[in-house]
């Protein structure tokens, strides 16, 4: 496969320590476009290993708005259920800079691990200096080691270790959008977690039109009357919870946007540190970024103040515990005694639909209404549009913000960014095999 693609499909076996490189066919991304429609097939081929598959989608990283995100497919431990959950922030994108459009990960190491992906090279590497580490603390020394701030990573922490329902894989620092229970899927396989850096280059097979034709639909979202708006806080008023942006506006640093995605998804919040300071902070923690809407407003409504909501979401990301099954499940009203009952959480948290999405993104239309009515017509169109942003690559919140970002012009650019034809039909067929 030359173009939008590395041609790479890397399968690790933890429990040989073998490492293979697989072609990426031309015809498997006709058939299966790319994304998790591809880490769909890929599951299916390795299931008898439980494999954990890594891939990004036929458009991430590219300049069509938003391609942003990867996505992570396996069987949730926590469900049963085979499932697929974003890789947002940087990371996503840097899975396929790396080097690899999709990375197949089976067997159990019999010692702890992580996964060095750059430039087109992989090694599984001894994770003895990080394991027992929080995530925060395994990040920064990865990037000591490697020598460079830039470095992404997924990785665990001691939820995922100690193999809890909870427990998420993080993206850098930060909490992610894995309501799965991936974490204890990690950590089950000790494999610590992923480290990603690479200046690939992404071939496109006619260039200047699938540029100009990128930049005539960025114009088009950018005529939305919504992308005057920034942050998390507005996403939750639009949604209903007003009060959150009076309440959390104090302590708000800055928002943030996923790689060329117009609208700002993530908030940065600065706890210990001055929040309108212009200048780089020289505290090592001064704060929290922020991209889980509703563990923000659970935290909230169990009365904490802000200030404490970000020690709290802090402490989540840093013991890599989903924030949100916390302030659902731990019954308990203060910092003091939420941060302390991580190992002993109980109870289950609703994933709709036919539960292979994650409930981390709002499970309908934001700031405009599709033209769709009704509970059971907005669920299905909610479905459809998570598959759609995690078979091309979209930043999956911005996805239901923007009617502009069309199935479509999706395929349009696939097409134009391939030399493939790729159909609508193709895309109802891959849809229908991920939804089951």
């Amino acid at each position: 496969m030359e173009y939008l693609s590395t041609d790479k499909i890397l399968v690790i076996d933890l429990s040989t320590a073998q490492i293979e490189e697989d072609e990426l066919s031309e015809s498997l991304v006709e058939e299966k476009i790319g994304g998790i429609g591809i880490t769909n097939y890929l599951y299916d081929k390795y299931k008898q290993d439980d494999p954990i598959v890594i891939g990004t989608g036929l458009l991430s990283g590219t300049t069509y708005p938003a391609s942003a995100s990867g996505q992570i497919t396996a069987k949730s431990p926590v469900t049963g259920k085979v499932c697929h959950c974003p890789v947002i922030y940087k990371t996503g994108v840097e899975i396929k800079y790396s080097g690899f459009d999709y990375i197949v990960v089976k067997g159990q190491s019999q010692s702890p691990v992580y996964l060095w992906v750059h430039d087109g090279v992989a090694d599984i590497s001894d994770a003895a200096d990080i394991w027992g580490k929080d995530v925060w603390e395994s990040t920064d020394a990865l990037r000591r080691f490697v020598g460079d701030d830039l470095l992404q990573t997924m990785m665990i922490g001691p939820a995922g270790e100690k193999r809890s329902d909870y427990a998420q894989v993080c993206y850098n620092h930060w909490s992610s959008p894995d309501r799965f229970g991936f974490g204890k899927l990690f950590g089950s396989k000790n494999l610590k977690g992923f480290a990603f850096r690479g200046m690939g280059l992404i071939e496109i097979a006619e260039p200047e039109d699938f540029v100009e034709r990128s930049l005539e639909i960025l114009k088009e979202v950018k005529e939305n009357d919504f992308l005057e708006k920034k942050g998390i806080a507005q996403i939750l008023s639009v949604l209903g919870e007003e009060d959150v942006e009076e309440w959390i506006e104090p302590i708000i640093h800055r928002h943030s946007a996923d790689y060329f995605t117009p609208y700002a998804t993530n908030t940065a919040l600065f706890i210990d540190e001055d929040p309108g300071l212009l200048e780089e902070s020289q505290k090592d923690e001064p704060g929290v970024l922020v991209s889980d809407i509703y563990a923000l407003s659970g935290f909230k409504k169990l009365g904490l103040s802000a200030v404490d909501t970000g020690r709290a979401l802090k402490a989540c990301a840093k013991y890599g515990i989903d924030p949100f099954a916390v302030a659902q499940l731990c019954c308990k009203n203060s910092l003091e005694d939420i941060t302390g009952c991580f190992d002993s959480l109980d109870g289950s948290i609703d994933i709709p639909g036919r539960g292979l999405f994650t409930p981390w993104c709002p499970t309908g239309p934001i700031f405009n209404d599709f033209d769709l009515s009704g509970e059971d017509e907005i669920l299905s169109w909610w479905e459809r549009r998570q598959a759609v942003s995690m078979i091309f690559g979209i930043q999956p919140i911005f996805c239901l913000m923007c009617p502009e970002l069309t199935e479509e012009n999706m395929l349009e650019l696939a097409s134009i960014g391939t030399d493939l034809d790729l159909t609508q039909d193709t895309l109802d067929a891959v849809i229908d095999d991920i939804l089951g």
